[in-house]
């Protein structure tokens, strides 16, 4: 089986491959204090309950791929890599690895890792053009041509972000559940702040979504926007530009990412 990490700001995904499946998934909080050995004792916990691994770390794990925003933790998880996982293949996102997507970036080298490896997956799902709007701790907008190649693309505050926001600058507001409210127009605070959330979002998506598309594609219809992310449930209901959801796109990246580079090789 593969093994896939996907270590965002805030919380971190992963995801057990067997062949193109996932089988399990889990998502933990991404700490950045976490030494290599707590994080192996996380992923023995983690992977031990499941019936087709062994319970001894390593048990049944074929190969392992790596995308990280968190440098700390990216180098943690090279250490977990080394000690635990040693005659295990293993393929960390960083410069020099083969993702088969051309970067038509000023310096692509800062492009983050997530956002290529998402783009990876929407041209193997859905060719080009594409937009992906990842609903993280910031939400991106990543452009794909229509020849496969990342465009470039748009960030913005993440949802979680902007109700933190709202809750320590406003004194009168507070921090609030992110829920659909009953109706547009709130009857109370708490409803008033989850419809700003809630619709505020969806109407920056459509409107981020319509211009990208204007400027990716002759025909804007041509164009297919796919979101993922934890938060994307949120907006998909009322959001009028989103095409297709699927939650695993960075995990599918990593499985695309990790055969060319270690399967294939």
């Amino acid at each position: 089986m593969l093994l896939t990490i996907d270590v965002g700001n805030t919380h971190t995904v992963l995801g057990l491959f067997d062949g193109e499946e996932v089988v399990e998934h889990w998502r933990i909080s991404t700490d950045p204090r976490r030494t290599a050995d707590e994080l192996a004792v996380l992923l023995q916990g983690l992977m031990g309950m499941h019936p087709l691994l062994g319970m001894e770390l390593g048990d049944g794990i074929e190969g392992i791929a790596i995308c990280a925003t968190v440098p700390s933790v990216l180098h943690e998880l090279r250490e977990v890599t080394r000690r635990y996982y040693g005659d295990v293949p293993a393929v960390l996102v960083e410069p020099g690895v083969k993702t088969g997507v051309p970067i038509l970036m000023d310096n692509p080298k800062e492009v983050g890792a997530d956002r290529i490896i998402n783009a990876v997956a929407a041209v193997e799902l859905y060719g080009g053009p594409a937009i992906v709007v990842d609903f993280g701790t910031a939400t991106t907008f990543d452009a794909v041509s229509p020849r496969g190649e990342y465009a470039g693309g748009v960030i913005a505050p993440g949802i979680e972000i902007s109700v933190e926001a709202l809750g320590v600058r406003g004194a009168q507001l507070r921090k609030i559940e992110l829920a659909r409210p009953r109706s547009v127009i709130g009857k109370n605070t708490v409803e008033a702040m989850q419809s700003g959330i809630i619709y505020g979002f969806a109407g920056q998506v459509d409107g981020v979504v319509a211009r990208m598309k204007k400027e990716l594609a002759a025909d804007p219809d041509d164009v297919t926007v796919i979101a993922t992310g934890g938060l994307a449930p949120m907006v998909l209901g009322e959001s009028s530009v989103i095409d297709e959801h699927e939650p695993w796109l960075t995990l599918i990246g990593l499985r695309l990412v990790y055969e060319r580079n270690v399967s294939r090789s």
